[in-house]
């Protein structure tokens, strides 16, 4: 049977199915060319690691490779489906360009060697600069792409063993917002909601998250429902012409295409409007939520004329948007980079969580909030304590939440630092710029690319006092300026398990051997503590577990009690279960959770919540003290924002506002979809989108070659005339310079996003602000024969299959 082409068709066949009806199954495969499913000798079990839906499938294994992926009928994330990066993404494993030997630099280059010689030169540095300078001048940079038991043994190593505040992950550019938001909220990290909610839901809010793109099988689950019985309103919150915008208008709901980094004064807006036409649940109010006075006079000075003259739009796209919330009797609200990667990224979250707490749309089917992860392991950096958090939602303020740790790890409560705040990413590279770290560890990310302001970055990592170790599976942009380069497993070449973005745990297993030498990510971080010879308190080897099996039981062990409770968990279970399981998952609970707060009950006390909250325009973290005056009881809290102007506003020589995003085709900085055949043909180069009027105003065309300028410098790329909002450029930010010849901070013009991103970050989750930079757009050339820039199934003037590509 001849597959469908999932790249012109990325959302497959409709499965229409009406609100409270279980979503049909529909199995995607994808095999290699020439294997047919009878040569398949075993199927591997496994979940997606290519955003953060968590899409489970089975891999196919023949003649000892991957040979293939198919969908998972009955797990209850995606039933059955795959997207694109699912489908096809499993090719970038045989890349003839893997890493499969360690690399040491010598004499200016990076050369093969062994292990022992690799490892020896980080074990001589590590000790030279614990003995020098103590545990602060060691920092470890991890992703959002390995597996819980690996987070949870870096944490281990670098908190427990190390001592250094050091270590956070590129989850803090991607959704660190989400658990801001939900800590300032409910006091602790979580996602209420589930993904069956949108299967129960009569209006689904959407605030700066282009599920189409950026979680494709979750938008298949939207349009199956859409076109079913009782279909769901969409309310979308988007400067751009998205799929979800056109979904939105076309189901009887809203698209509001706000100026970017006015996002509070919008939410500040819809609240207004919501709670002066009644549209609230007052007993719930009363009962589980304090702040509300607070709220309520906040967004009295925000009618719809003033948020419109702020944002620029019109009034009654604030009406018609608040009367589709106010009068939802079932309201699901999901959040991601549009507000994430904004000004005041966590204060605009926090609204969409009053929203639905002042409405009482919480913790029943179809009620339910989904701060979005964007990674595939985003919540494992959290729950592990990989990504500046605790290990088990513990609040570092609280000294019986670091001697819980201690106990847990044997080793003494002094050694876990917990004087500050856990150091930030953005802090880390800030610390490594003037020399205080001087040793770097960076596991399965490319700061290199992803980072903001890489003129900078790249100065960073190239200082000649910083000790850089890259831990990775291809040579990356970062990987090249390494000194000792560590080659790793990946997704199907070890073991372990990893969370998705509403709690759902998988187990992936091994399916086939990884190339040449290559060690996963587990084994590389356990070596480096043998050879450490770290010890716990009785003088065993720590960390005290030895594999992936015995690390998950030593983190259910620890995680016991906690919010991110998964003692009722294990290996073993989760290979037998049909499905993967939401957490908290306990002895007494042992089906898991489908959904947090279904009592109103909240993990809000003081002696037992994650955070006591931050100030949301300086960031300060309140005291233990302030937190008990606001909630002695465990409630919910509804904190008022006040809008407040973007840092880097437009002017005379950067007169528009340039945003950055995501592609359905790609992930990350395409290290891996990059080497994907399909995906790199439906997204082959960097793009910049702008509107109608202001390629007019300009005089640039669709397909011209222009340059994309900001106060940091400038890149080039095709131009796709869209939809988009007048005075918005949007440009994906997956785009370096491991692929090309002659471009590049070295040879010529640049392409990647992060060339133009102002070294700026949110007060309180930390998180960079790639999305209001003030910019200019210049043509350089005509299009000639260029090929046109991709636009995604759909758009209006899409190309044909061959030429497809996408934005988010």
């Amino acid at each position: 049977m001849q597959e469908p082409d999932r790249i012109a068709q990325p959302w497959g066949e409709r499965t229409p199915h009406g609100r409270g009806e279980p979503w049909p199954a529909r199995v995607d495969q994808h095999l290699a060319d020439g294997v047919a499913p009878a040569d398949v000798q075993r199927w591997a079990r496994s979940a997606s690691v290519l955003h953060s839906n968590g899409d489970a499938m089975d891999i196919a294994v023949a003649d000892g490779r991957i040979a293939g992926v198919r969908g998972s009928a009955d797990d209850r994330v995606n039933r059955g489906r795959l997207g694109p990066k699912d489908l096809y993404g499993w090719q970038a494993n045989s890349s003839p360009d893997r890493l499969t030997r360690p690399l040491v630099r010598m004499g200016g280059r990076l050369v093969e060697t062994d292990w022992d010689t690799a490892m020896g030169r980080v074990v001589a540095a590590s000790k030279r600069l614990l003995g020098e300078r103590g545990p602060s001048a060691i920092g470890f940079y991890t992703t959002g792409q390995l597996f819980l038991e690996e987070y949870y043994t870096l944490a281990a190593i670098a908190r427990g063993a190390i001592g250094t505040n050091h270590l956070d992950g590129n989850t803090r550019l991607c959704t660190a917002t989400a658990a801001a938001a939900l800590k300032e909220t409910f006091a602790c990290d979580g996602q209420p909601g589930s993904f069956t909610d949108v299967d129960n839901a009569d209006v689904i809010a959407l605030f700066g998250h282009n599920a189409a793109e950026t979680q494709p099988v979750l938008w298949m689950r939207i349009l199956d429902r859409l076109a079913g019985a009782n279909p769901p309103a969409l309310v979308c919150v988007d400067p751009r012409e998205t799929p979800v915008a056109r979904a939105a208008r076309e189901s009887g709901g809203v698209h509001i295409a706000p100026l970017p980094g006015t996002n509070v004064a919008l939410m500040n807006g819809l609240l207004h409007e919501v709670i002066a036409n009644g549209w609230i649940d007052r007993e719930y109010i009363d009962a589980h939520t304090v702040g509300f006075p607070e709220l309520e006079e906040r967004v009295r000075d925000y009618p719809p004329e003033h948020v419109a003259r702020i944002c620029r739009i019109e009034p009654e796209d604030v009406r018609a948007a608040a009367r589709v919330l106010g009068r939802a009797e079932r309201l699901l609200s999901t959040v991601l980079q549009g507000f994430y990667q904004s000004h005041q990224a966590t204060a605009a979250a926090v609204q969409v969580n009053n929203l639905n707490l002042v409405r009482g749309m919480l913790g029943r089917p179809g009620c339910g909030i989904l701060q979005m992860n964007g990674q595939p392991t985003a919540q494992n950096t959290r729950e592990c304590g990989a990504d500046g958090d605790l290990t088990g939602f513990r609040n570092w303020e609280n000294d019986a939440h670091v001697a819980d740790i201690a106990r847990h790890w044997n080793v003494d409560q002094a050694q876990i630092p917990h004087m500050a705040p856990p150091t930030h990413a953005m802090q880390m590279f800030r610390y490594a710029e003037q020399g205080s770290i001087r040793m770097l560890w960076v596991s399965g990310t490319n700061p290199a690319v992803s980072m903001p302001e890489l003129a900078r970055i790249r100065r960073i990592l190239s200082q000649r006092r910083l000790f850089l170790v890259v831990q990775d599976i291809f040579p990356s942009e970062t990987a090249q300026l390494a000194d000792v380069v560590l080659p790793a497993a990946t997704w199907g070449e070890k073991t372990g398990c990893l969370t998705n973005a509403d709690r759902t745990v998988h187990l992936s297993e091994k399916a086939v051997d990884p190339p040449g030498r290559a060690r996963p990510d587990l084994d590389i971080f356990l070596d480096y503590a043998r050879r450490m010879d770290f010890r716990d308190n009785d003088g065993h080897p720590f960390p005290q577990w030895h594999d992936a099996e015995s690390a998950f039981d030593a983190w259910a062990a620890c995680s016991a009690g906690r919010p991110c409770d998964y003692s009722g968990l294990s290996h073993a279970r989760l290979r037998d279960a049909p499905s993967g399981i939401q957490w908290p998952c306990t002895a007494e609970n042992p089906d898991g959770t489908e959904r947090l707060y279904t009592d109103g009950r909240f993990w809000s006390a003081p002696e037992y919540c994650e955070s006591y909250g931050r100030d949301l325009v300086t960031g300060a973290p309140l005291e233990e003290t302030e937190y008990r005056a606001l909630n002695p009881d465990a409630k919910a809290i509804l904190k008022a924002a006040e809008h407040l102007p973007p840092h880097e506003p437009p002017g005379d020589e950067f007169p528009l506002v340039l945003t950055t995003g995501r592609t359905i085709y790609h992930f990350h900085t395409r290290t891996k979809t990059g080497r994907v055949p399909q995906l790199q043909a439906a997204a082959p180069e960097v793009w910049v989108e702008c509107s109608a009027a202001d390629a007019q105003r300009l005089g640039v065309a669709d397909g011209d070659m222009a340059e994309v300028a900001t106060p940091r410098g400038a890149i080039r790329a095709r131009v796709r005339v869209g939809a988009i909002r007048e005075g918005v450029l949007f440009v994906p930010f997956h785009y370096g310079y491991w692929d090309t010849t002659g471009s590049g901070p070295d040879g010529g013009p640049g392409r990647a996003a992060n060339e133009l991103t102002p070294t700026d970050w949110d007060p309180a989750s930390k998180q960079p602000l790639f999305k209001t930079a003030a910019a200019r757009l210049t043509r350089v050339a005509g299009a000639g024969s260029a090929v046109p820039a991709p636009r995604t199934p759909g758009d209006a003037g899409a190309r044909p299959a061959t030429t497809v590509g996408g934005a988010s």
